[in-house]
């Protein structure tokens, strides 16, 4: 008993969460598809996970009805499993088995170097070309591949940004996505490169320690010199991504708009309703 009336006083307690929520649910999806062909979406909050979880823990501490406990359990099962997904791609980041670039990889030492982060990114760059050629573009595959090496088409890292967001610690594992900026047709032909942008997530926290930006430039090992244009089968997978990108950015956009929406309704029926009355329990319990 002592225990459950305390976690209830720190939940009470939290800055995160507030007795004078608005009365309303959730909606993200139609502003994300009035904003054009290629939108900007603003990142989900870094906490947003942690705080979700919070509010079901609230209304779970404040007593609950069996069929909205089993709710709230089936919502907790979705961000456990579903977190990667709906945090990285509500930004257009894609996290299917056969693209992501870095999954779950251990860190080993005590404390991450900020080099380290570098070498993430540099990893997953490299599975990010591999990824198309074996699983997407398996008609081009050895060109894919071979972008990486110094034959043929190459791709060469011409600058890298990083955002340092918390240090890493060891026990803990990195999952790396990226994302490919819609850079317009004449800005691609005119300086023969593109960019990513790239999030590394910690499992432990389950949120992005860090986020890069990189410039690469399409190389022609056969020639010496950058590329005059982008091959055909490098654009025609570009296109392909972008409004896949795009895709997903609705697509999580809306579930996290339906969990949202789930949770304020469990919300609406404890602790926030109208008569709600506070589950204490009994000494005779």
């Amino acid at each position: 008993m002592l225990v459950r009336s305390a976690l209830r006083a720190q939940l009470s307690a939290s800055n995160l969460l507030s007795s004078k929520a608005p009365r309303r649910l959730f909606s993200e999806t139609s502003s994300i598809l009035s904003n054009g062909p290629y939108s900007e979406v603003k990142p989900v909050d870094p906490r947003w996970l942690a705080t979700t979880k919070q509010r079901i823990g609230k209304c779970m501490m404040f007593g609950m009805k069996p069929a909205q406990i089993d709710e709230g359990g089936k919502i907790l099962k979705q961000l456990a499993e579903e977190w990667r997904e709906l945090i990285a791609g509500s930004e257009g980041f894609l996290t299917d088995r056969k693209r992501r670039s870095l999954f779950r990889h251990n860190v080993v030492w005590g404390h991450v170097n900020n080099v380290t982060y570098v070498r993430y990114a540099e990893t997953a760059r490299v599975n990010w070309t591999r990824n198309i050629g074996n699983n997407i573009d398996p008609a081009n595959k050895k060109q894919w591949n071979s972008m990486v090496g110094n034959t043929g088409i190459g791709l060469i890292l011409k600058s890298i940004k990083i955002d340092y967001k918390f240090p890493m610690l060891s026990p803990d594992k990195v999952t790396v996505y990226h994302k490919l900026v819609p850079d317009s047709p004449e800005h691609l032909a005119s300086s023969s490169s593109f960019r990513f942008e790239v999030v590394i997530l910690s499992e432990a926290h389950q949120r992005p320690a860090a986020r890069c930006f990189e410039e690469n430039v399409i190389y022609d090992y056969t020639k010496n010199s950058k590329a005059k244009e982008f091959p055909p089968w490098i654009m025609e997978q570009f296109k392909v991504i972008w409004e896949l990108q795009e895709q997903e950015k609705v697509s999580c956009a809306q579930r996290i708009a339906d969990i949202e929406n789930r949770v304020r309704t469990l919300e609406l029926e404890s602790w926030d309703a109208v008569d709600a009355v506070e589950d204490t329990g009994s000494a005779a319990q």
